[in-house]
């Protein structure tokens, strides 16, 4: 996936959630590198033809860069259409006839396009049907639910809604009729004082199965413990069967699981396996920003050529959002958790060796490129190494919820 286009833009990965609070398209903003080279849209769509092809479904393409948007769109021209692709453009191109006018072309032969926030002056419906959707700022809406209003236009295009701070917000703009929400809000951490509550019987029952694999405890009462929850060990088979995780031969049981991954391995699965069983419809995008977070580390790590490294991050990505999942502090919930030494201190005071790769994390989810480029630097990254671990953790993640 080694390119030299990667050496010359910074990706940062989200989604755009539904009302099912489901990842309905996959985002990818393109930031270009100051000083970097010309744009070159052949190489960006061979990049995206190998980490997200047109099976896996629509793809939202954010180009920060003006010019480098204008050689997209050429491209696109000579190239032909990427259907699955919705390459965003900002409202202030449409000012230019000669844009509106290509945009129409590509509209007519198949091009997703998105419109990306609110125009000054009201479109005329020609404009509007070159788009399929808009996305809106939340400060910038001017609807309110339930309100009817004769100074503000009724909105003709689907719209998601981006700037969404908390889960309550998110329903309103799913009120106001919104698609979609940009990102998922992930609110704040609980309080040091909140109270301790028992776990939901499908979390003590992967807590348990990670305190026996730490104690290495015989695959006889590991299996034990598993029965007791069928649907459960139903889907620990499902993910270790996913094409994500690679293997050559199809899982059967659990034993077969031990057998073929041994303990460590097995207990990043147990994990992941711990953040779907949360059923709160509103934190089910935690899932899915818990997944891309372990396997973000988890590229990052693999440059550094230790296995073990590399599932430590990832069950540190993937815990990363557990306090949020389940309402309590890291402090009570790793006193039940048994979890290394160094996810502990980068979750509990985000310190040590995990800590650089999970503020990576975060700062791709939020895709402000200063925040990449310094933790970037903290991790002594190249460009092109970082670019190739977002691509990589972006078709991993694909794979692994196909």
């Amino acid at each position: 996936m080694s390119a030299p286009v990667l050496d010359h833009l910074i990706l940062a990965g989200s989604a755009l959630f539904d009302a099912r609070r489901q990842p309905s398209i996959a985002r990818l903003t393109v930031h270009p590198l100051p000083g970097g080279s010309a744009p070159d849209p052949q190489a960006l769509a061979e990049l995206l033809a190998e980490a997200w092809p047109a099976e896996a479904g629509p793809i939202a393409l954010n180009l920060t860069s003006e010019a480098w948007l204008r050689a997209l769109l050429d491209w696109l021209e000579h190239a032909g259409v990427q259907q699955h692709w919705l390459v965003e453009l900002p409202a202030f191109m449409l000012a230019d006839g000669a844009t509106t006018d290509r945009l129409a072309t590509l509209s007519s032969q198949g091009q997703g396009l998105v419109l990306k926030g609110r125009p000054l002056a009201p479109l005329a419906p020609e404009q509007l049907r070159s788009f399929k959707l808009a996305v809106i700022d939340v400060d910038e809406e001017r609807r309110v639910p339930g309100e009817a209003s004769t100074t503000v236009p009724t909105r003709s295009l689907p719209f998601a809604q981006s700037g969404v701070n908390t889960p309550a917000e998110a329903s309103a703009a799913f009120k106001r009729g919104a698609t979609a929400v940009l990102g998922w809000p992930l609110g704040d951490p609980p309080a040091g004082g909140t109270a301790r509550r028992d776990f939901p019987g499908a979390v003590s029952t992967v807590a348990e199965l990670m305190q026996r694999l730490d104690r290495e405890e015989p695959v006889g009462r590991l299996d034990e413990v598993l029965r007791r929850d069928p649907a459960l060990a139903f889907r620990l088979i499902r993910y270790i069967n996913s094409p994500g995780f690679g293997l050559s031969v199809e899982i059967t049981s659990f034993q077969h699981a031990i057998m073929v991954l041994g303990y460590q391995r097995l207990k990043r699965w147990l994990a992941l396996l711990l953040t779907s069983t949360v059923d709160s419809p509103d934190l089910q995008p935690m899932m899915h920003l818990a997944l891309r977070r372990g396997l973000m580390m988890e590229e990052l790590a693999r440059l550094q050529g230790d296995e073990t490294l590399r599932n430590e991050a990832f069950i540190c990505g993937v815990f990363s959002l557990l306090d949020r999942m389940l309402g309590q502090p890291f402090a009570h919930l790793l006193a039940k958790l048994p979890v290394p030494e160094r996810v502990a201190l980068a979750l509990l005071d985000g310190a040590g060796a995990h800590a650089p790769g999970l503020a990576l994390a975060q700062a791709v989810e939020a895709g402000l490129p200063y925040d990449i480029e310094a933790a970037m630097e903290s991790l002594m990254l190249t460009p092109g190494e970082y670019n190739e671990a977002v691509l990589k953790a972006l078709a991993a993640a694909r794979q692994l919820q196909s």
